[in-house]
């Protein structure tokens, strides 16, 4: 949401799929999913530059092996910094720059089973996380439900903070505040 907030051409391209695809009158429903390419593309895009988890579970070699040069020790452990990977300038064009359409017609990159390893924040191999399709599905219908029953604005004129802090997780410094404004006369939407 910050990210669309920051740039409201994006947000607009969003908001004029989800009313092309489910119409003003009805509601967000899963089946609509699969057909919302622009917003997957959205979703995908804040994923690659603010991962979760920016540090992926530590993995361990069975043995030691040499990758790249480097010699691995056996029962070291690995961490993989997904952050700095997703933003490296080898592997993105302009990786600072919110760009959803790069997701849109690079089909190696539409997916999150950790087989293009510039883009895997849901990790890859054994670690991979197991609700990769439960979360991809709950955060595309839970925008595509908000940014299709509102609008957002920010108050008094403010801008989104996009200042991140890592804990255990990845999160924003400054917690978004946003003031929603109905966009539809149908009730049914806001039920």
């Amino acid at each position: 949401m910050t990210e669309l907030l920051r740039h409201p051409n994006k947000l607009r391209r969003v908001v004029e799929e989800l009313d092309a695809i489910i119409g003003d009158q009805n509601i967000v429903e899963e089946f609509h999913l699969p057909r919302l390419l622009y917003l997957e593309a959205v979703v995908k895009e804040t994923l690659r530059i603010h991962p979760p988890a920016p540090l992926l579970m530590p993995h361990t070699p069975s043995e030691t092996i040499v990758v790249a040069g480097y010699t691995i020790p056996k029962n070291s452990n690995i961490l993989f910094n997904v952050w700095a990977i997703q933003r490296d300038t080898q592997f993105w064009e302009d990786p600072l720059q919110f760009e959803p359409e790069r997701f849109l017609n690079v089909i190696e990159k539409k997916n999150y089973k950790g087989n293009s390893f510039d883009f895997f924040p849901f990790g890859s191999g054994r670690r991979i996380c197991v609700g990769i399709s439960m979360a991809e599905r709950i955060m595309m219908l839970v925008l595509a439900t908000l940014l299709h029953c509102f609008e957002w604005e920010l108050p008094n004129g403010r801008k989104p903070d996009v200042k991140e802090q890592l804990r255990l997780v990845l999160s924003k410094v400054e917690p978004l505040l946003v003031v929603p404004i109905a966009r539809s006369s149908n009730s049914m939407q806001y039920q």
